[in-house]
């Protein structure tokens, strides 16, 4: 019954078990058409397998009594099948209900296979003999009906129609499992991503703001190259692959904007690829972190020789990502205790690495005698799989 009718018959204060009743026989009313031929070929296999033979079931049929007592099994039992299938199941066992939706089925069964045993009485009005003439039965008792006729067909219709029901319950909860835990893991990435962004903007603002006095036109420059990172932040990167090139692009950037405000004894090496193939893509912002914290823990003193050594490498399909930076520890046992390499900005990017790349991903974070080492291997993901996964999902 359709959800308005429903409504309707609440605010009337029609009884709720009414209501159900009432949809119980809206749902048997609109039985498809391959639902009707299932159960009459389904009663037709197992006659003839009762039978012996095909051909001695359909010579039933030229007669009204074959025919009473077909309709009787199928009318019964799609009528107990489907009271069972729409309302014992979301009634009682959906609701963990399962002592009264065990004996609600019990007594289902017991009900089909009386109406069904007291059918073949009404099949045998029609002629003149008795219904154990007519169906040679032995003992000559409304027992025998029930218990070698009735109740075993019943029970199987029961059995079947219930698994082939509860089976599709199963597929449809993991399908809805499968998709809460997708929606689940893209809101944990859209919250990882943007507790990066005020991270990022809060250094590169406090570090131009440091300039403005001691270097205005380094100042300046570092604005506009601070704009740029915005710009490719804001509209360049917000799909969930993007080219490996454009991220690689954006960390040149940031070394560049990050190197404006140290002084001659801080030296920057790096070593990657001149040219970065276009069928490479990443997620975005997963390697900035890192190279924040390179900045971020080289020594504090000025008088001291500070360095960031960055390699990557792209082999056989594979990001290889080696990151080292000049530390002085003396000056970290100073530091309030709990305070650690990495901070928030690793902790998100580990996790970020645990969704995106699972088993495929590599990541070792080592403190050496005099600095902090990154090794990142990730495999990479081609842009035809990229544009392929956003067909098909």
């Amino acid at each position: 019954m359709d959800k308005g009718v429903l409504c309707i018959l609440e605010q009337e204060g029609i009884p709720m078990a009414l209501q159900n009743l009432s949809s119980f026989f809206a749902v048997l009313w609109r039985f498809k058409l391959h639902h009707v031929l299932f159960w009459a070929v389904y009663h037709l296999a197992w006659w003839s397998l009762y039978a012996g033979s095909l051909v001695e079931v359909l010579g039933y049929f030229d007669e009204a009594h074959g025919v009473v007592k077909y309709l009787g099994y199928v009318v019964y039992q799609a009528v107990g099948v489907y009271f069972c299938l729409y309302v014992l199941i979301p009634k009682f066992l959906q609701k963990g209900r399962y002592f009264l939706f065990f004996t609600s089925v019990i007594g289902v069964v017991l009900f089909m296979s009386v109406g069904i045993t007291f059918n073949y009485y009404l099949a045998s009005l029609l002629t003149d003999k008795t219904v154990y003439e007519l169906f040679n039965v032995f003992p000559e008792t409304p027992v025998t009906l029930f218990k070698h006729n009735a109740l075993p067909s019943c029970v199987g219709a029961i059995t079947l129609g219930m698994s082939i029901k509860l089976t599709k319950i199963w597929i449809d909860t993991q399908k809805r499992q499968k998709a809460l835990e997708k929606e689940k893991l893209e809101t944990e990435l859209k919250f990882l991503k943007s507790q990066f962004n005020p991270h990022f903007l809060f250094n590169t603002i406090n570090s131009i703001f440091v300039l403005i006095d001691k270097n205005p036109e380094m100042a300046s420059e570092s604005l506009v190259k601070f704009s740029n990172l915005l710009r490719y932040q804001l509209y360049e990167c917000n799909a969930n692959q993007i080219p490996l090139k454009n991220e690689l692009a954006y960390i040149k950037s940031l070394l560049e904007l990050e190197s404006l405000r140290q002084n001659e004894n801080f030296d920057l090496q790096i070593d990657w690829p001149d040219t970065i193939s276009e069928e490479y893509s990443i997620a975005p912002f997963i390697l900035i972190p890192f190279i924040e914290n390179s900045f971020k823990h080289i020594s504090e003193d000025r008088k001291l020789k500070k360095w960031i050594q960055l390699r990557i490498q792209v082999k056989e399909g594979s990001l290889i990502f080696h990151l080292a930076n000049s530390a002085n520890f003396e000056l970290r046992h100073e530091l309030p205790k709990g305070v650690s390499y990495g901070g928030l900005g690793l902790k998100n990017v580990k996790r970020r690495l645990a969704i995106i790349y699972p088993e495929s991903h590599n990541l070792v974070v080592s403190k050496e005698e005099d600095s902090y080492v990154v090794h990142l291997d990730l495999k990479l993901k081609k842009e035809e799989q990229v544009q392929l996964k956003k067909a098909v999902g």
